[in-house]
């Protein structure tokens, strides 16, 4: 299937072109999918999964391949030329500037369950082995001495989850003022000694090169981190309130229509919702939006003060003007640093 900009962007594929026949020449029909940065891990198991409950429903072989980085980044790749059939991502925001640009449907959201968000994740705090610098909660980062680590929230929803998470709890905690909550981030990113473009560059700075002394990011990167490179070595840190990050889908309507791909695209990510799926998420420490699912693995996910980045912002375009489009209050704190 050719595929208009597909080779310009070949080097973000990261899926390796999994088709249950084996061939990917012998596919009857391919997808790419557009995800934010650490949603590699979980691709990798729903991909196969559903590849082969397809081939058994239908007797059809297809090919999946996965593009990978920052959510935002991602997103304007798309609008760029990036020919994803589906996008999934970690933030409403990344696809609503896709639909923005004519390539998605303006009514998206109330095409699946839970706002077509089929998992969720919340931000904690990955510290060194003994915490050494005894970090707690969001207080501690803005202490002389803490290296903070987090991406870049003008390029990842992951950093901007921490950023409107460590506002909010800066504003609740000097009686809803505005402009404590101004007053944290600035001191918050003044801690910041690198700002990578997505959430699996700023887990690298953290455990590879050792950079940091405390690295904020969703729930299951922290537990894939800890499983892949040692649990001793690492602590996790849950704050006294965070943010509830669900992770939405969408088919890219204009791309999936000129490739075919429309049916199969909305299969792909009805099958998110499965139970078997649902499992899948756990596995990958993203917490399921189907509570049989989640109740299942209660001992997995911590209960936490979670607060929707909706009902403290006012919607999510609301949080994007004030904070992170340019000339926005994070470029106004940033770069005064």
């Amino acid at each position: 299937m050719a595929r208009t900009g597909r080779k310009l962007w070949r080097v973000w594929v990261v899926g390796v072109a999994l088709a249950a026949s084996g061939a990917a020449s012998a596919a009857d029909a391919e997808l790419l999918n557009a995800s934010y940065d650490v949603a590699r891990d979980f691709y990798r198991d729903l991909n196969p999964a559903f590849i082969a409950q397809y081939r058994a429903d239908t007797g059809k072989a297809i090919t999946i391949d996965q593009s990978h980085g920052g959510s935002s980044k991602q997103a304007r790749a798309v609008v760029d030329g990036l020919e994803a059939d589906v996008v999934t991502m970690n933030n409403p925001l990344d696809i609503d500037q896709v639909a923005k640009a004519g390539l998605i449907a303006p009514a998206w959201a109330g095409r699946l369950p839970n706002a077509s968000a089929p998992s969720w994740s919340p931000i904690l705090f990955l510290v060194r082995k003994g915490n050494p610098k005894k970090i707690k909660d969001w207080g501690d980062l803005v202490r002389p001495g803490v290296a903070v680590i987090l991406p870049n929230p003008k390029t990842s929803g992951n950093g901007r989850y921490s950023y409107l998470a460590g506002w909010e709890w800066a504003k609740r905690a000097n009686g809803g003022n505005d402009a404590a909550g101004e007053a944290y981030v600035r001191k918050l990113f003044a801690n910041v000694p690198v700002l990578d473009t997505g959430g699996r560059g700023a887990s690298t700075t953290f455990t590879q090169r050792g950079i940091g002394d405390v690295l904020l990011t969703f729930e299951n990167e922290i537990a894939l981190l800890r499983a892949e490179l040692g649990a001793s070595d690492y602590e996790v840190v849950v704050p006294s309130l965070t943010v509830r990050a669900d992770n939405p889908v969408a088919v890219v309507d204009k791309v999936a229509a000129k490739h075919g791909t429309t049916a199969l695209a909305t299969a792909y990510l009805k099958y998110h919702y499965t139970p078997a799926a649902q499992e899948i998420f756990a596995k990958n420490y993203l917490r399921p939006v189907d509570d049989a699912v989640l109740q299942r693995h209660g001992t997995t996910f911590p209960k936490l003060n979670t607060f929707r980045v909706d009902a403290a912002f006012g919607s999510w375009p609301e949080a994007q003007k004030k904070h992170f489009a340019d000339g926005g209050v994070f470029d106004r704190i940033y770069t005064a640093r």
